[in-house]
């Protein structure tokens, strides 16, 4: 058995983990959903991306630390898989939502309204697995915003209102280090961005935040491409974005994520 997760893999039961991932690209048609989970967010990840990333890289009543909490897409997964969250966001209506949301006294939730880069924000979550009697999380998911694309707030605090990109991966980087300082040495980080392409010009915020991640001290173990071909099929838009790409000089994205596994130095 893995020490990170509870697969049973003696004998031929690796073989019944059909449904586990192995490959760096992901070819997920449709999104899940069932659960509780909506779609009423912007840019909310789709649930198969943390309940993958929760079985492989977790065991039951592991605790799971996303610092984005969003519209609630890993806490709704941990709370079906078994696992104990603490989820971070700025917003208070998400995390009042969250905590309406998520019900289950099965596991431990612990939902706050904080900074994630903040160094108070870090003792504070340290304050919480010291009252359960861990050191660590098991597993740090991150889905920042994609830089200025999308405002979520009107708060200086938030990644989505960096006044330039530097600055954007400048703040990042503060949650970065509170990752790396919360996280179970040699365990895993997953962070989730898409690029951005603005004023004629493809701007890598995926690459550039690995850098940022390498930085800090984590290092690099996959790189997860998710396609997202058939997100513009339903939209009905595929051919639209085919003609601009026609007459134009830039490729469509077809890629939604990189998704970029770390574990500590």
């Amino acid at each position: 058995m893995p020490k990170f997760n509870d697969f049973d893999l003696t004998g031929e039961n690796w073989k019944k983990y059909e449904d586990i991932l192995t490959d760096s690209l992901w070819i997920i048609n449709e999104r899940d959903k069932s659960w509780k989970h909506s779609n009423f967010y912007h840019w909310n990840f789709i649930p198969q991306i943390p309940n993958q990333l929760i079985q492989r890289y977790t065991k039951k009543w592991d605790f799971v630390l996303d610092l984005f909490l969003g519209s609630g897409t890993t806490a709704i997964e941990c709370e079906k898989l078994g696992r104990n969250i603490v989820w971070i966001d700025l917003k208070e209506e998400l995390v009042a939502r969250a905590k309406e949301l998520i019900k289950s006294d099965k596991i431990q939730k612990h939902f706050w309204v904080w900074d994630s880069g903040s160094k108070k924000t870090k003792e504070d979550i340290q304050k919480i697995l010291k009252h359960h009697n861990k050191a660590w999380v098991d597993l740090v998911l991150l889905h920042p915003p994609y830089f200025d694309i999308i405002k979520f707030s009107e708060d200086k605090k938030d990644l989505s209102n960096a006044w330039n990109l530097q600055n954007f991966l400048s703040m990042f980087h503060n949650v970065l280090q509170n990752s790396y300082e919360l996280l179970k040495s040699w365990w895993y980080m997953w962070v989730v961005i898409w690029d951005k392409y603005a004023n004629s010009e493809w701007i890598s915020l995926g690459f550039q935040c690995m850098a940022e991640v390498q930085k800090v001290g984590f290092k690099l173990k996959s790189i997860i491409v998710k396609n997202m071909e058939w997100n513009r099929w339903k939209a009905g838009t595929w051919w639209i974005w085919r003609y601009r790409a026609l007459n134009s000089d830039y490729y469509i994205f077809k890629h939604e994520y990189y998704g970029n596994l770390y574990y500590l130095s």
